[in-house]
C-alpha cells in the first residue's frame, strides 16, 4: 500500500535564495514551479532521488513550540565526497561521525535554520540489516 516518502514542506523566508541553496549548495535538481494568476514563482519542487521531493513554498516560517519535527535527513553515496562539495559551495557542514545506527552522518542548516543531516548507509549499518530482514534487499 505504501510506496515510500514522497516529498517534505516547507515554507521558506526567501524563495529564491532557498531554492539556490538546495539546488547550488546542496545538489538537489529543480522540478517543477508553482505559480500564482499573476505568473509568479510561490512554490518550487526540488528532487531528492528516486520518487522523493522537496517541496518549498514563500511564506513566513514559524517555529512551531512543542512540534515534533527535528530534521530531514538525505541519504548520499559518499559522506566524504558530499560533505567535501558542499562544503566547497559554501555549506557549514560538520565533520561526519559515526551514528548509534552504524553510518556516517553529518549535519548542516539551510537558510531559514532547518537542520539536514546526511547519511551515508553502509552494509554493516542497522539499516541495510533491517532492510534485508523486510525483504528490501
Amino acid at each position: 500500500m505504501i510506496k515510500g516518502l514522497s516529498h517534505v514542506c516547507f515554507t521558506v523566508a526567501d524563495l529564491e535564495r532557498s531554492i539556490a541553496f538546495y539546488t547550488e549548495t546542496v545538489g538537489l535538481r529543480h522540478a517543477f514551479d508553482f505559480t500564482n494568476e499573476e505568473g509568479r514563482r510561490t512554490g518550487a519542487y526540488l528532487h531528492l532521488g528516486a520518487r522523493t521531493f522537496l517541496e518549498l513554498f514563500q511564506g513566513s516560517p514559524k517555529k512551531t513550540e512543542g512540534g515534533s519535527f527535528r530534521h530531514i535527513c538525505i541519504e548520499v553515496e559518499s559522506m566524504d565526497r558530499a560533505v567535501s562539495e558542499m562544503g566547497s559551495r559554501g555549506a557549514e557542514v560538520s565533520e561526519p561521525k559515526v551514528g548509534s545506527d552504524g553510518n556516517p552522518q553529518a549535519w548542516l542548516s539551510d537558510p531559514d535554520g532547518n537542520r539536514i543531516e546526511l547519511h551515508e548507509l553502509r552494509p554493516e549499518g542497522r539499516q541495510e540489516e533491517a532492510l534485508a530482514r523486510l525483504g528490501e534487499r
